[in-house]
């Protein structure tokens, strides 16, 4: 019997505020254990929240940027359940009335159709504290940091059939909070967290099967490797005729496999009931047309203007979009630009190539958007060719000259007189005869021979096609 898997992913991504979703702790990663608490968000008696309007005003930006639906009243309620680092029993989240409904994205699995992958809800939540284990003292520890610190849950529908198309929509997923800036969307600091629910059921069939809901995924090769790992399990378990156990998995990066964590609980089973501390929530139209003035061009949609305004091709607007800043990074660098394509080659080559090799975000190479620009309007200007470009480029990594110094303190201007050129053709040509003869044979692949020769002589500086066009007169 063939078996389809149904996937669906809960994404919680904490939100960019400076302080948490009810107090004024701040929200900053790296501090000591517990240094960022107080009565509030380690739930002393007595003690009331406040909600921070920042958070909803980046919850509102999650929801237009997925294009859900926003509830103009939604509520808070208590979720339930004891853990330590959970310091008052119960978590303030949304359950019965979230912040945003019915939203959908479209993602472009590799080799695949583009595909509609639809959004649930999305409510906002305060998050849990950190249980930090020292095995080697039979010790566990509490760190109550990030207790309250702001997240919203986004729950997609359970759309996905495979890996590759859950990978497709957490990395559209991931890059949309990052341009909007409401997360860092760090994994590896848990401001970016996803849990995947899978189950499988014989193709056709209109019913889900039983699902097993995967934790501890902190990369998009993780979440894609247990996803696998976790369709191929159920299947052998079905084919046996067996049952799988509704019950919460971990992935274990180590030996690439999930183990059981727990039995899966049910909604019932942390008895939401509404947070009596809380007042519902109104987000009038006015709030929302404010925050969609704030909303910056989302990937999308600035892809397709890179394809109509500069005529790039799909594959490069979708590189040059994939993050806000190295959007903005092109768009400053071929501003000045008649050749948009000059800069699109460039920084995919070179300037990628060096955020790679240095392990630098785009934001803070070396070399500025506004000097790559000067570097190829020099190259656009015929000063400069490709090969002595990259001499300047590599010289601008290590000093704070500008181009148009380099390229005069170096003297690598480009010579495109012709005169001068083809006298250095006909003296090339004139030292190489075997080699003239031999393209005059036939041996036409000996024309980069001089080409080579012709550019040894002149340091690299010789304009290249106007010695294409000497040489294919001379020779």
């Amino acid at each position: 019997m063939l078996f389809e898997p149904v996937i669906g992913l809960e994404v919680h991504a904490q939100l960019k505020t400076k302080t948490k979703i009810f107090c004024n702790c701040p929200t900053t990663f790296g501090a000591p254990p517990n240094a960022n608490t107080c009565p509030v968000c380690t739930g002393m008696p007595g003690v009331l929240p406040v909600l921070n309007r920042q958070a909803v005003t980046f919850a509102i930006k999650s929801a237009l940027a997925t294009d859900c639906t926003i509830a103009r009243e939604s509520r808070f309620d208590r979720k339930n359940y004891f853990y330590p680092d959970l310091p008052k029993g119960y978590q303030i989240s949304q359950y019965a009335f979230p912040i945003a409904e019915h939203g959908h994205l479209v993602v472009e699995p590799e080799g695949a159709d583009p595909k509609r992958i639809g959004i649930t809800r999305i409510h906002m939540e305060e998050d849990a504290g950190k249980l930090i284990h020292d095995p080697g003292r039979g010790k566990s520890m509490v760190d109550l940091n990030r207790t309250g610190v702001p997240l919203v849950e986004i729950v997609s529908e359970p759309d996905m059939r495979s890996a590759e198309e859950a990978g497709a929509y957490l990395r559209k997923l991931h890059a949309i909070l990052k341009y909007i800036d409401i997360c860092d969307g760090n994994m590896e600091e848990g401001s970016f967290r996803c849990d995947a629910n899978i189950s499988l059921r014989p193709v056709g069939q209109e019913e889900f099967g039983t699902r097993t809901e995967l934790k501890n995924l902190n990369s998009f090769k993780h979440v894609e490797k247990a996803i696998r790992h976790e369709i191929q399990r159920q299947t052998y378990i079905l084919e046996e005729g067996k049952k799988v156990i509704q019950e919460t998995r971990l992935w274990d990066p180590n030996k690439n496999v999930t183990r059981s964590m727990r039995g899966k609980e049910d909604a019932h089973d942390y008895r939401y009931f509404p947070d009596p501390d809380l007042v519902p929530l109104i987000v009038d139209e006015t709030w929302i047309d404010a925050v969609k003035k704030e909303m910056p061009e989302l990937p999308d949609a600035r892809k397709q203007r890179f394809i109509a305004d500069y005529s790039l091709s799909e594959y490069d607007a979708g590189i040059l979009t994939g993050s806000r800043q190295l959007a903005d990074y092109y768009e400053e660098a071929a501003a000045n630009l008649k050749d948009k394509k000059q800069a699109a080659n460039w920084i995919m080559g070179p300037v990628l190539g060096l955020v790679k090799s240095q392990g630098l975000a785009i934001e803070t190479i070396p070399v500025s958007a506004t000097e790559l620009s000067e570097l190829l309007l020099l190259v656009e200007a015929g000063k400069l060719n490709a090969g002595t470009a990259k001499t300047v480029f590599e010289e601008m990594i290590i000093s704070d000259k500008a181009p148009l110094a380099i390229m005069k303190e170096k003297g690598l201007e480009q010579v495109s007189d012709q005169s001068e050129l083809d006298s250095i053709v006909m003296s090339v040509i004139e030292a190489n005869p075997k080699e003239h003869d031999a393209y005059k044979n036939g041996k036409t692949k000996l024309f980069s021979f001089f080409m080579g020769q012709i550019m040894k002589q002149t340091k690299g500086k010789a304009d290249p096609k106007v010695v294409t066009s000497l040489l294919k007169q001379n020779l």
